[in-house]
């Protein structure tokens, strides 16, 4: 058995930062690859996913399940461009929880209409379908453990999901905002997990209103709350995800320095950051 491999193609948020003062850690929006064994994830499709389909491209035959944390554009903008959707030896499963019938499907074709966008969601080659998981539940897919849990996030709900395959575990929770209140379940949904992607888009002092306006509401999180969770819940490694776009290579390495402080084993992703683990063959799901 193959063993689970964690590759971040875009680790901003709210809005691709492209420049010399970013290239450190990249401009692109939120898009992280998951390979588990032959089992292939993308969580969310913000910018970074058009370079993915670039690599992808190299392959025979694209099968991969997009697993959508929600709707907003810094996580599905890069879709359109994603080359594999215009080959028809493509599979491409949309996966959501807790959305509306039929919403998913809606938000993505709606940004591919004229006069916005010159090729139809309608007209793509690709054999694309749609799955909607139980909010809270355990699906398996392609022998991985996929769970869910729902997030208060302004303008709808966030959706984080934890992966485990082979005895090793991620969870990818983008979109929070824990200083407000602690969300429920969210310490045990993580607990024990090998990495633990979360959000840190603000530093203490941007979320209290101390630099700039407050934050507060705004449904992001700082790097001490997102150590704090990883504390508490005996994570074996925090990886700070959806930076400020505002926020350049020198601001980024002074948060994961402070963050490190809090919680020793904290990185902050990057553009290109590669993680692989073993798995136990005996643990996996058939």
């Amino acid at each position: 058995m193959e063993g689970m491999l964690i590759r971040f193609w875009g680790v901003r948020g709210s809005v691709a930062s492209p420049g010399p003062a970013t290239r450190g850690v990249g401009g692109n929006t939120s898009t992280v690859e998951i390979r588990c064994g032959a089992a292939h994830f993308i969580l969310d499709a913000g910018t970074g996913v058009r370079a993915l389909g670039d690599r992808l491209m190299r392959e025979r035959e694209v099968r991969a399940h997009l697993l959508l944390s929600h709707l907003h554009w810094d996580h599905i903008q890069g879709l359109p461009f994603f080359a594999p959707l215009y080959q028809s030896r493509t599979e491409l499963t949309i996966v959501s929880a807790g959305e509306e019938q039929g919403a998913t499907r809606t938000a993505l074709a709606g940004q591919m209409r004229a006069p916005t966008f010159p090729v139809d969601w309608e007209n793509l080659p690709a054999r694309i379908s749609f799955r909607e998981l139980t909010d809270g539940g355990c699906d398996f897919i392609d022998g991985v453990e996929v769970r869910t849990l729902r997030l208060s996030h302004p303008g709808g709900d966030v959706t984080a999901y934890r992966l485990d395959y082979g005895g090793r575990s991620v969870v990818y929770a983008t979109d929070v905002e824990r200083e407000a209140t602690t969300p429920d379940g969210l310490r045990e949904f993580v607990r024990g997990a090998d990495v633990l992607i979360h959000d840190a888009q603000y530093t203490p002092e941007e979320y209290r209103g101390e630099v700039g306006p407050s934050r507060v509401g705004w449904g992001h999180s700082t790097f001490e709350a997102a150590a704090g969770l990883a504390r508490a819940a005996d994570v074996k490694s925090l990886l700070l995800f959806h930076h400020d776009p505002g926020h350049d290579d020198a601001a980024v390495a002074e948060i994961e320095l402070r963050a490190q402080r809090l919680f020793a084993h904290t990185e902050c992703a990057r553009e290109g950051m590669t993680l692989g683990f073993d798995v136990e063959p005996e643990r996996s799901v058939a």
